[in-house]
């Protein structure tokens, strides 16, 4: 099970080799809103999105294999884990679906690690990732259903606590999950902890209606990052515990959000970094007067071109 101690433990291991992204104040009026926000700009993270945290995490908190590791990944996992590897000197295969982003694409080709790009969703790319980790001996490195995985994305909760104390709840964009479960498990109860999914990708949402993990159909524009069919055993079992809510969050919100935090932060955020956002725009998640709220805006390996139809 994760404690707060594995996560600073976490922060401990990973911070040479990352970077502790700042929290900003933004007033009312920032995103037409009306309400004061704590904004963590995890997107400012190294490989664009706070990945690298569990990666970084990973790699260095246990020996690994000559063969090396694996991720299958929609893009960012892949990304971190190439990137953490090619630093560390060790050999990595990555495995994305075809629905990956052409950017995200990219930026795993650029760090010199192994591409294996074919499936038409996540879950076809776990399936080739695992079945070369059985035949190599290479060890597979989980997107989210791993402790070390959810420890080192909850330093995204420490550092948003030392640096912006007195929060009352924070808004986190949800995929497979091992996001939130590493933040809410830092908070512990101090802090409500929301989770924002898309309405075409609820993963979250469904294992705990449903008392468990349970498989899900995922159509958003945010699929490629937010965008797993099962949350998984683990992941479950810490949201059950310490994740407040889910809020479901439709696409032209998302849209919207990525929207404003460029033209309000000339931020340049993908889909699934702005989706938490989304949750104040499209009145999912509405705070009562006086709540002092964060949202983490968590990825910007977005597309130039497709954020440029948007604004």
């Amino acid at each position: 099970m994760l404690t707060p101690d594995d996560i600073s433990a976490a922060h401990a291991r990973i911070a040479g080799h990352i970077r502790r992204t700042p929290t900003v104040a933004l007033g009312p009026e920032t995103f037409g809103l009306g309400i004061p926000l704590s904004m963590k700009l995890e997107f400012l993270q190294v490989t664009g999105t706070f990945k690298a945290r569990g990666a970084f995490n990973t790699l260095l908190g246990s020996p690994l294999p000559a063969a090396g590791v694996c991720a299958a990944s929609g893009g960012n996992h892949g990304i971190a884990v190439a990137y953490a590897a090619t630093k560390l000197g060790i050999a990595a295969r990555i495995f994305v679906p075809e629905i990956s982003s052409p950017a995200k694409i990219a930026r795993i080709r650029e760090t010199g690690a192994d591409l294996v790009v074919g499936g038409a969703r996540y879950a076809d790319a776990l399936a080739a990732c695992e079945a070369y980790a059985a035949a190599s001996g290479a060890h597979s490195v989980h997107a989210y259903d791993a402790w070390p995985t959810m420890a080192g994305q909850g330093t995204v909760g420490l550092e948003w606590e030392e640096d912006a104390g007195g929060l009352d709840t924070v808004l986190v964009a949800v995929g497979g999950g091992g996001l939130i479960s590493g933040i809410a498990r830092w908070f512990d109860g101090r802090v409500k902890v929301v989770g924002v999914e898309p309405e075409g990708s609820r993963a979250l949402q469904a294992a705990l209606a449903a008392g468990g993990p349970v498989d899900v159909e995922v159509d958003s524009i945010a699929a490629d990052s937010l965008g797993a069919r099962n949350v998984l055993a683990r992941v479950h079992e810490v949201a059950a515990r310490h994740v407040d809510s889910v809020v479901l969050v439709p696409d032209e919100a998302i849209r919207e959000a990525q929207r404003r935090l460029w033209l309000n932060l000339r931020a340049a955020a993908e889909p699934g970094g702005a989706a938490a956002l989304a949750a104040l725009i499209a009145g999912a998640y509405r705070p009562a007067p006086g709540e002092r709220v964060g949202v983490l805006a968590c990825g910007a390996n977005v597309d130039l071109a497709s954020l440029a139809s948007l604004v």
